[in-house]
């Protein structure tokens, strides 16, 4: 009769389960890029949208939305999603999941801890995060201030379902990096068109204009006086009323302007600010005197491309002088 030996340290029939493995550092940033750079770019992308869209526009409330999404989805995946599946999605492709130094599962709370604390592994010139490749049990300081462990998964091989919505979430988040790149193209030419428009608008009716919110006749008077109010906008008209009043009871003196040179300083698509320099004649032969004055003028759109004066502030006062005979 043949007597089996039995002594475990023979047979090996009686060997616990193997030591868990530390993961390797490229799988844990791996495992980080595809929890955090979705969510990163996406985020990226919504706040340089929003900086060139109209601000508490459409457009930029829908970039406020997806920006919080993006947050909101980043955080559920690292600290929700491990304690629904035991794993995030980038831990979950990489095989490796966290668990505290005694082999227990880490809640939700203490892995935000450990994602905060992480800024311990950042300050030092980012040694933290190098330390794995030279500890043993593959730790950073925040591991080891808070005994954590990241280890390789017995089962490597992500859940078909984890793999699937980890390709959704990067294609989600790059196609949504996609379109905010577009709609910030499309909105910032459109804002750069309409700025030239209104530039090259105020260029050739802003003189004019103002030529005409200026001169009058003694003869034409409460016609041009009518005129000129017509041009100015609602802030400014009661301001122009009352120096056609005073103009009117001093006894009108024909004043006529035209415009020698201009420059717009400055535009936007409903605003713009342009500064003159005026020349002209005041009064009828032969007390005549001929005028010159700079004033700068802001106008205001008010719609299908009209414009309207809003304010002439002065920057050199009229200066008269008699005309030789």
């Amino acid at each position: 009769m043949t007597v089996i030996d039995s002594d475990p340290q023979i047979t090996g029939a009686n060997d616990g389960p193997a030591p868990a493995m530390p993961a390797a550092w490229v799988a844990r940033a791996g495992a980080m890029a595809v929890d955090i750079l979705p969510g990163a770019a996406v985020l990226a992308t919504t706040v340089l949208v929003a900086e060139s869209v109209p601000p508490r526009g459409a457009w930029w409330w829908l970039c406020v939305l997806i920006g919080a999404v993006a947050i909101l989805w980043t955080a559920f995946n690292r600290l929700l999603l491990p304690v629904i599946s035991g794993q995030s999605l980038g831990r979950a492709v990489f095989g490796i999941t966290v668990v505290h130094c005694n082999g227990g599962p880490v809640g939700p709370w203490w892995l935000l801890l450990r994602d905060l604390a992480h800024l311990l592994d950042t300050a030092p010139m980012f040694a933290g995060w190098l330390w794995p490749l030279w500890d043993p049990r593959g730790r950073t300081f925040t591991d080891m201030l808070l005994r954590t462990e990241s280890r390789l998964l017995q089962a490597r091989r992500p859940d078909r379902t984890l793999r699937r919505l980890t390709a959704a979430a990067m294609l989600t988040a790059a196609s949504l990096c996609v379109v905010g790149a577009a709609i910030s193209y499309t909105v910032v030419r459109q804002h750069d068109r309409a700025v030239t428009d209104a530039g090259a608008q105020i260029a050739a009716q802003g003189p004019r204009m103002v030529v005409q919110i200026l001169s009058y006749r003694p003869e034409t008077i409460q016609g041009d006086f009518d005129h000129a109010r017509s041009l100015a906008s609602d802030k400014y008209r009661p301001q122009l009323s009352a120096l056609q009043q005073a103009a009117f009871k001093a006894g009108p003196l024909r004043n006529e302007y035209w415009v020698t040179s201009s420059s717009v300083l400055s535009a936007t698509p409903d605003r713009a600010t342009m500064l003159l320099y005026l020349r002209g004649q005041r009064g009828a032969p032969p007390n005549q005197r001929d005028i010159a004055a700079s004033v700068r003028v802001t106008f205001v759109e008010s719609g299908a491309a009209r414009w309207r004066i809003d304010d002439v502030a002065v920057v050199t006062e009229p200066q008269t002088a008699e005309t030789k005979s």
